[in-house]
């Protein structure tokens, strides 16, 4: 199984990597975390609130007539009570806790500065500075810091690992990095910690009830629940925003405070929404809290220093969502923004905006009759014949490096009995993204993925370790059971195809299976000219199996990228404790025309699913007995039944789930975008375009047609009634790669005038070119892939 998609978590804010919380909402969130669903607000509010204002605070008395937006002010005296109830509690624990600390013993500490490179790249060397527990900040040793560096840095990094708000006091001995707006990780704090003030201003406008507010790919939003049933208008935006800019103006501080559940009930008792998150996402010991002027909200953080971080902030849309995803819980309101650090970068932002639009693969995949989607069935693509030559083109080219490689292609079923999926491990975690049937009454479930039945087949006879490795590729339909405000054109689909493959092989194995995958993932994304980068993420806190054989499949791993380093393929990134329960595994990023990062590919080794399917392989050891008799001669309370390891002469295959392409679907929409519609010759599904001067060279055009149709190009004519100009501009915004304009001289010296898509110099007149040369040309055009469209 591939994953494409990081799981994103927030807790009303955002966790430590600026990440949403794992709950449902209609359009952005990922389903099932794989634990059953606790009671929503929608169903565990009293019948007195369903009777009256649902959105009043659960301890305070509703008011029948609620205040007009705009006669409501932000100052504190404005407030509703359960805001200026909040913030007083928030104030009393503060100053408790600032007495505590001061209270603390504050120990001279041992911190060095990591501060990497310059920006012109020179290597900075690590800095020892004196600092004191309890007291010395992040934020205290800038000073120390050139300001090529220090001006852009939004928030630190504390061992490499944790990021760390800047006014956060340090507490143990520890190194310390500083992170720029321009790193991923710097972008999510900003855009975090802009979300809140997006939700102080909503708060003060709305007197609103908010739920939670993210950062999301190209900046923010908040949703919120507004007394009355009433909607964000985009008349409100303008006003939104002045409040923002005035919170700008005031520098106002992230304070961050940990509070006990006890006393996080008492402050958001007033919300169902944040009562929510306290009661069914929180551990026992509590959480933090952040305040930034008049709003206080539940958040992980951290944060920047203070809101005049903050230059630039704009509102882009608003919406509707629903709680947790559920059609059934509340109706809530979102508000999209972006924010930045300096004007000039949301002047780009916005240049960025236009250029994506223009690119976007919903407009190019019906302009070009490539795809389309329908009500009757939401999350699966319609697929029209110009879209299916592009999805045959990229099957083919992954078929012709399977057989270069070794790999076998298989076809595994579509629907399971429910016991395949307990048996894996994943109905426990996953079955609320599976589609589930009621069959003679047993439960089945479509395939979200082809692990399970790999395993099920490899696993179907005796197999020896000559067979090994064994690489199964499979094509199969593939359904997941997204929440339909997670769909997103072919991005986020319910029905897909993978280039999924599982390699069964043995540890001694893994490092030269994994260079061979580092070799194929040159090989394709070199021909659509994508970079792309190498994380490695390792053993997390709560895992499977033991830690000798962790640390040996992490060492393989690491041996396989520093070969594939050593080798010109760049430097690779280590993501600690951040590998799959199952395994340690590589994610790899490719970069877009627009400089956008996706994850397709992964790497993930596999330690589980063997074992859970009982998987064994014959080793060379000549006392090896069959698998039958070996099982006959078990005892059913014997350690190796208890242990449920291979017998003797017997070993478990390790497993490497792998994706290139990922979801074709999905690698379809981002090669439209990155190609802006304007295909390589060799996957463009409009080739060739054959235009006649006169209807009297229209025999010849049929001949052309004919013989690059006999060489398996396609090849369009038209013989239209229109002007011969409005033939070839109708061409060219079709994206043909060539028109051939054909009249009585290339008739006659059998040549075709070529007009190359790429190259204006042909558009005025085109080359001309002898027929049987241009064959040849575009044959090799097509046969070595080529990005330039060129002959």
């Amino acid at each position: 199984m591939a994953s494409e998609s990081n799981s994103k978590g927030e807790l009303a804010g955002a966790g430590p990597n600026g990440s949403e919380i794992p709950l449902r909402t209609k359009e952005s969130e990922p389903r099932g975390s794989g634990k059953m669903s606790p009671k929503s607000p929608k169903q565990s509010i009293s019948k007195s609130q369903e009777k009256g204002n649902l959105l009043a605070p659960q301890n305070e008395p509703s008011s029948s007539t609620p205040k007009t937006a705009e006669s409501r002010k932000d100052s504190p005296s404005h407030l509703p009570d359960f805001v200026l109830k909040r913030n007083q509690l928030f104030d009393e624990l503060k100053r408790k806790h600032d007495a505590e600390i001061l209270e603390k013993e504050h120990p001279v500490i041992n911190v060095v500065l990591n501060l990497g490179s310059d920006r012109n790249g020179t290597p900075v060397p690590a800095m020892p500075v004196a600092a004191k527990a309890w007291e010395s900040t992040p934020a205290s040793f800038l000073k120390h810091v050139n300001k090529d560096i220090s001006s852009d840095v939004v928030v630190a990094k504390v061992d490499g690992k944790e990021l760390w708000d800047l006014n956060r006091p340090l507490e143990r001995d520890c190194s310390v990095s500083y992170i720029p707006f321009t790193s991923p990780e710097g972008r999510n704090v900003f855009w975090h910690s802009s979300a809140h003030v997006l939700g102080e201003a909503a708060e003060c406008h709305y007197n609103c009830l908010l739920s939670h507010g993210p950062p999301v790919e190209q900046g923010f939003f908040y949703d919120m629940a507004i007394a009355g049933g009433q909607v964000v208008k985009e008349s409100d935006w303008s006003p939104l925003e002045s409040k923002a800019s005035k919170f700008f103006k005031e520098k106002q501080p992230f304070d961050r405070l940990h509070v006990s559940i006890p006393d996080l009930k008492e402050m958001f008792g007033y919300s169902k929404y944040k009562m929510y998150y306290i009661e069914n996402l929180l551990p026992p010991e509590g959480s933090t809290v952040y305040r930034c002027g008049t709003l206080v909200d539940l958040c992980l953080g951290p944060h920047i220093q203070n809101t005049s971080k903050i230059k630039a902030f704009q509102i882009m849309k608003n919406s509707s969502c629903y709680f947790r995803g559920d059609k059934d819980d509340d109706s809530l309101q979102r508000i999209y923004g972006v924010a930045f650090p300096d004007k000039k970068q949301m002047t780009e932002h916005k240049k960025f905006l236009e250029e994506a639009a223009k690119r976007d693969h919903r407009r190019i995949g019906i302009e070009q009759e490539l795809f389309f989607f329908n009500d009757m069935s939401p999350g699966s693509t319609f697929l029209l014949p110009h879209g299916t030559r592009i999805f045959n083109a990229l099957q083919k080219l992954l078929r012709s490096e399977y057989q270069k490689r070794g790999y076998s292609e298989v076809q595994s079923p579509n629907m399971y009995d429910s016991d395949l999926w307990k048996k894996s491990g994943h109905w426990q975690h996953y079955s609320d993204d599976m589609f589930v049937l009621d069959v003679e009454k047993k439960k089945w479930a479509l395939k979200p993925m082809n692990c399970p039945g790999h395993c099920v087949m490899f696993g179907h006879r005796e197999r020896s370790y000559r067979e090994l490795p064994l690489r199964m590729a499979d094509f199969g339909v593939l359904h997941r059971n997204e929440a339909s405000g997670a769909l997103n054109g072919m991005t986020r689909v319910r029905k897909f195809q993978q280039d999924d493959t599982h390699i069964f092989c043995t540890q001694d194995q893994i490092t030269e299976e994994i260079e061979g995958l580092f070799d194929f993932l040159k090989c394709i994304y070199g021909l659509f000219g994508f970079p792309f980068r190498l994380k490695l993420s390792t053993r997390p806190e709560k895992f499977l199996g033991d830690i000798a054989t962790w640390d040996i499949a992490e060492s393989k791993l690491k041996d396989a990228l520093n070969s594939f380093t050593a080798s010109g393929g760049g430097q690779w990134e280590l993501n600690e404790g951040d590998g799959a329960f199952y395994g340690p595994k590589i994610d790899i990023t490719i970069s877009d025309a627009l400089r956008r990062d996706w994850q397709c590919a992964t790497i993930q080794l596999d330690f589980q699913l063997p074992q859970n399917f009982n998987l064994e392989y014959m080793t060379g050891d000549t006392s090896a007995k069959p698998k039958a008799a070996l099982s006959d001669e078990r005892p059913i309370d014997g350690a190796a039944a208890l242990t449920n390891q291979p017998g003797p002469g017997r070993a478990r295959p390790v497993m490497i789930h792998r994706a290139i392409v990922g979801s074709f679907e999905r690698f379809m929409a981002i090669l439209t975008e990155h190609f802006a519609g304007k295909w390589p010759f060799w996957i463009s599904p409009r080739q060739v375009l054959v235009i006649p001067v006169m209807p009297a060279v229209n025999d010849y055009v049929l001949e052309v047609q004919k013989l690059f149709k006999e060489q398996k190009m396609y090849v369009d004519i038209d013989l239209s009634g229109n002007t011969m100009q409005k033939k070839i501009r109708t061409g060219q915004l079709q994206q043909y790669n060539f028109i051939f304009v054909v009249g009585a001289q290339e008739k006659e010296s059998r040549s075709v005038n070529i007009r190359n898509r790429d190259d204006q110099e042909t558009q005025a007149k085109g080359e001309l070119v002898p027929l049987d040369e241009a064959i040849r040309k575009l044959k090799a055009l097509k046969k070595e892939r080529r990005l330039v469209n060129a002959i």
